[in-house]
């Protein structure tokens, strides 16, 4: 079936039928899901080529990972962030091209992109301190959002990020209210912008309980339950070691607890641990009660929000950009418990 025979069938303009297809905001929401599920039942799907030729669109959204960071293939945190962005690019009639490279080519790739009109723009994923990529894309002129933000990066853009700062104070002063004061900080790549966010909020609140961040208990690496669980162990066999432990995914957590266990411990009794949670599908936080404290966030939603954010900034390229700034929220567990002096 064709455009001309769906619009047909209707009794609608072709012209209303593709507005409705495409998402145009002058087409009612009520026109709008008349057409899809028409469409749907009757088994339409548009001539991508035409469509392109048409209209200069491609109807294509891009995701570039390097292959420094394949592992983020198979991070269930990235799967969940881009089935909530694959839903609302299929609602409204774009398509996913993820493409590996190698980290010198990333540039290049950019501006491949945007000569051969490849894509209508760009998802900006694990966003650095001194990111550069924001300033090409700006000067290349290719439609992007960021999922996160780049501290260093002053120009206006599309951004989406959860207050990773607020986040780690508040989680921080949960566990100095616990009556614990040797709290370690096992964080992600600090030039990474979220984990910088992160280690200024565990300080801002020793700070202001007037105690002094010790580097003997703070780490910063790739989040892998190995390096969980190495640091985890290191801190531990330390003279004076952690009561508790703040932990910046639920993947290094699991290596975290695996270290606490290995010593005879008991997490909650003995060893506090708190950790960021994604509300992730493959790697959930228990059931009705929390395992661990956690500050929780759903990354799937932040793919359908950022997803959003930037098929309205392709359909409006002239349009101010969008800031939104999540909260996580604090979910107490049975990873937590008041200090317990040990003899």
């Amino acid at each position: 079936m064709n455009l001309k025979e769906l619009a047909s069938k209707l009794g609608l303009s072709q012209t209303t039928v593709s507005r409705a297809l495409n998402g145009y905001p002058e087409v009612s929401e009520a026109t709008r899901k008349l057409v899809v599920e028409a469409a749907r039942l009757y088994g339409y799907a548009p001539n991508t080529r035409a469509k392109a030729l048409a209209t200069g669109n491609t109807h294509c959204i891009g995701h570039i990972i390097p292959v420094s960071e394949k592992r983020e293939m198979v991070n269930p945190i990235f799967g969940d962030f881009m089935a909530g962005a694959g839903e609302v690019y299929a609602q409204n009639g774009f398509e996913m091209i993820v493409t590996m490279v190698e980290e010198d080519q990333e540039d290049a790739l950019y501006r491949s992109f945007r000569t051969r009109k490849s894509v209508d723009g760009v998802v900006v994923q694990a966003p650095r301190m001194l990111d550069h990529r924001l300033g090409l894309l700006s000067d290349i002129g290719l439609p992007f959002v960021v999922h996160g933000r780049a501290s260093s990066f002053d120009a206006p853009y599309s951004w989406l990020d959860v207050n990773n700062r607020s986040a780690f104070r508040r989680a921080a002063r949960f566990l100095l209210d616990l009556g614990h004061r040797r709290i370690a900080l096992i964080n992600g790549l600090e030039h990474m912008d979220f984990a910088y966010r992160r280690r200024r909020g565990y300080e801002d609140a020793l700070t202001a309980q007037g105690i002094a961040s010790d580097p003997d208990i703070m780490s910063t690496s790739e989040m892998t339950e190995g390096n969980g669980y190495a640091n985890a162990t290191r801190m531990l066999g330390l003279p004076k070691p952690p009561s508790a432990f703040l932990v910046s995914s639920m993947i290094e957590t699991v290596g975290v607890r695996r270290a606490v266990e290995e010593r005879g411990l008991v997490m909650g009794s003995d060893v506090s641990i708190v950790t960021y949670d994604d509300c992730l599908s493959y790697l959930q936080n228990g059931a009705e009660t929390p395992i661990f404290t956690a500050t929780r966030s759903s990354v799937r939603e932040a793919g359908k929000e950022l997803a959003q954010m930037l098929i309205e900034r392709i359909r409006n390229p002239q349009s101010i950009p969008q800031n939104r700034l999540l909260e996580a929220e604090l979910l107490v567990g049975s990873s937590t418990g008041p200090f317990k002096a040990t003899s």
